[in-house]
């Protein structure tokens, strides 16, 4: 079943409908870019002393802890007992291992390189709305893809390129296994309040957490943080989880639900223009190749932006 701008309300647009979806998804998608943007510069301060797998667990733990008493009160029990839950964690953990993906990228190369390579994220939202019939594939949209890629390659030739190699692939395949989870968890639970949907399938992440967490332990790996627990790292914790997963992922959904997968997914290419201000506002040097990059990427989103919204089935 193809999504719709409200899968909560139905499929049915109308002209004027059409217009108010566009422009309140793109909002929503705008706002989720910025929290979202918020937790690089946290997690980078947090991955001096948290192990991958630690930061984590500790980011599903909170995120879900704070977001399912808001869903039950939303939702109702009866509404969350009922709910697809084999799906969900199906869907939840295939999200899950796409956030582990991206810490370890942030871990291997820098915030802001790992926010230019989520740029990719629009093509492979596109090639899933195409593969399941829910877009044609219009010239500006074409472009637009085209001109993305060119930005990001930009913006990433002022990396060092040993730190473009796993920490990029880890990039890469987060930012496919992210698109296709928030296309379903948009798509799949359309009983769901955009709360419930997000909420569902973060719980799924969670449980891959909890496997990865142990299986670490087990291993012998580092599995706690190197360094007392200080006002800071909560502080840094609260943006990461709550702000940078909970709130970002609430609004992405309820974005994906309104544009589509892949219009949505191109506002992730705006996010290294707010890495870059944060990261500017703490210190870190401007770095004119990642500027002249994410100008590049920022003329796509706006080229790329299609009036239609996706074909409905």
């Amino acid at each position: 079943m193809a999504m719709s701008p409200d899968p909560v309300r139905g499929n049915v647009l109308t002209v004027s409908g059409g217009r108010t979806s566009a422009v309140s998804g793109n909002g929503l998608a705008v706002a989720s870019m910025l929290t979202w943007a918020a937790g690089f510069p946290a997690a980078e301060v947090l991955l001096q002393s948290w192990p991958p797998v630690a930061l984590f667990a500790a980011r599903l733990v909170l995120a879900v802890a704070f977001l399912v008493p808001v869903w039950l009160l939303i939702d109702g029990p009866s509404r969350v007992l009922r709910a697809r839950w084999g799906h969900a964690l199906f869907v939840g953990g295939t999200l899950g291992v796409g956030m582990f993906l991206i810490i370890v990228a942030q871990k291997l190369t820098d915030p802001v390189t790992v926010a230019i390579i989520a740029s990719c994220a629009p093509l492979f939202a596109t090639l899933l709305e195409l593969a399941t019939g829910t877009r044609r594939l219009r010239w500006n949209f074409a472009v637009g893809l085209v001109v993305s890629i060119v930005g990001g390659l930009i913006a990433t030739s002022a990396v060092a390129p040993a730190q473009l190699g796993l920490g990029a692939g880890c990039a890469i395949l987060s930012t496919g296994l992210f698109c296709w989870a928030s296309m379903a968890t948009a798509r799949d639970f359309p009983d769901l309040s955009q709360t419930g949907r997000s909420t569902i399938t973060l719980v799924g992440g969670l449980i891959v957490a909890a496997f990865l967490f142990f299986a670490a332990g087990q291993a012998g790996m580092d599995i706690l943080p190197s360094a007392p627990i200080d006002v800071q790292q909560m502080g840094m914790l609260v943006i990461y989880a709550l702000v940078s997963l909970g709130l970002s992922q609430v609004l992405f959904i309820a974005s994906v639900g309104k544009l589509g997968v892949a219009l949505a997914s191109f506002h992730i290419n705006i996010a290294p223009f707010y890495v870059m201000l944060i990261m500017l506002v703490l210190g870190e040097e401007w770095n004119w190749t990642r500027a002249l990059g994410a100008s590049i990427v920022a003329v796509a989103v706006v080229l790329a932006q299609d009036r239609r919204v996706p074909r409905r089935a």
